[in-house]
């Protein structure tokens, strides 16, 4: 049997197993989805995807690298070594508006197909379950403790409006802003009191000023959480939650400088005292492998995934912490099409969108190309 025939006959067997398994991944893909939970509290999402890993033959850890909802479960001991990432947290009120539980069947789906062949192709399959990447980069947190350690490549994929090959993520930095001042008879005597709000207030006029001179790919985006209690009370407090992106690790830092000024000018313009607390650490720039993307591509092009151009290119701003895997690791991160706008990431009608008939499609074709994608790997 020639090489090439030994591939074919693998990519086939990959399709069946994932079509044999269809009905359990899209079961699986549905019950996270109607049960979101939020960043690092995926405690049944974690345990239903480490059960189905098992089931497929992995040897399976969960509560790992410091993580009680991380997962590691691999199969095979072949000496090219393959990451699987899966995904699960979902976002505060809206669920699964970014559609992990796609994510995360797709994972167990490519991982349940390589199994059974992983050692008769010479693969080590490694499937990760990587919690809280919607801000509290669960992956960054695993790559540091070891999770990446010896693999070749890493993939996964990620659902959106639109199919993309590759996903033109930023780097991002994410934090919690607060001044404290003095309360104050906002009547009797206003002259006694140090306005928190008004701090905050300083700092976002600034960095509505500051924009005009942003680069097209850097984003500032914030929300005030706080902000005093009643209008006849000088607030003594005021919060808030900011995300700062540019295209590279280097234009974040120096765009963090910019905005860490804007908001020391509400400190100083009011005498409030400022904090700022990181909420995780930095996402780096998503760099995918240009080799392994065109893999995939062809793969998902064969089940008839169509990678329509773009006008104006693929979207900026989107951020992942599989950017940091993808600085130490080759790594794709190709995005779903779910064939739903106007409704997109992160909005309300696109967690619907997430369990249609075309998001249950996108599960069963992402394991299926990524599976493949990892037996031409293999060969390669």
């Amino acid at each position: 049997m020639t090489a090439t025939v030994r591939i074919e006959n693998a990519k086939r067997h990959a399709a069946d197993v994932v079509g044999a398994w269809s009905d359990r991944l899209v079961e699986l893909s549905h019950r996270i989805h109607a049960n979101p939970e939020l960043a690092f509290e995926e405690t049944r999402a974690s345990a239903w995807v480490a059960e189905a890993l098992a089931a497929a033959g992995f040897e399976v850890e969960h509560g790992c690298y410091e993580l009680p909802t991380a997962v590691r479960a691999t199969a095979g001991t072949g000496p090219v070594h393959i990451g699987i990432c899966a995904e699960y947290d979902a976002l505060p009120e809206i669920g699964h508006a970014c559609g992990h539980n796609i994510i995360a069947a797709a994972a167990v789906g490519a991982g349940a197909a390589l199994a059974g062949m992983a050692d008769d192709l010479g693969l080590t399959v490694t499937v990760l379950g990587t919690p809280a990447e919607e801000g509290g980069g669960g992956k960054i947190l695993m790559l540091e403790r070891g999770a990446f350690q010896g693999m070749d490549a890493a993939m996964m994929v990620h659902p959106a409006a639109v199919e993309m090959a590759a996903m033109p993520g930023s780097a991002v930095s994410q934090f919690q802003v607060a001044y404290r001042g003095k309360p104050a008879h906002a009547g009797a005597y206003p002259q006694f009191g140090v306005n928190a709000a008004d701090a905050m207030t300083v700092a976002q006029v600034a960095i509505g000023l500051l924009r005009q001179q942003t680069g097209p790919d850097d984003r500032i985006a914030g929300i005030v959480t706080e902000a005093g209690t009643a209008a006849n009370i000088i607030p003594d407090a005021s919060r808030g939650g900011w995300i700062v992106r540019s295209s590279t690790m280097e234009g974040l830092a120096e765009l963090n400088q910019r905005v860490q000024r804007c908001f020391e000018a509400g400190a100083v313009a009011t005498g409030c005292e400022l904090t700022t607390t990181p909420i995780s650490p930095d996402y780096a720039d998503l760099r995918p492998d240009p080799a392994m993307l065109e893999l995939y591509r062809a793969n998902a092009e064969a089940l008839g995934r169509v990678f329509p151009d773009l006008p104006g290119g693929s979207p900026a701003g989107a951020a992942t912490d599989m950017g940091n895997v993808s600085h130490a690791v080759p790594a794709i991160h190709p995005m779903l099409g779910l064939d739903c706008l106007p409704a997109v990431n992160h909005q309300p009608e696109f967690t619907a969108a997430c369990v249609t008939p075309a998001a249950d499609k996108a599960v069963l074709d992402g394991a299926t190309a990524m599976a493949r994608t990892a037996i031409d790997l293999a060969r390669a």
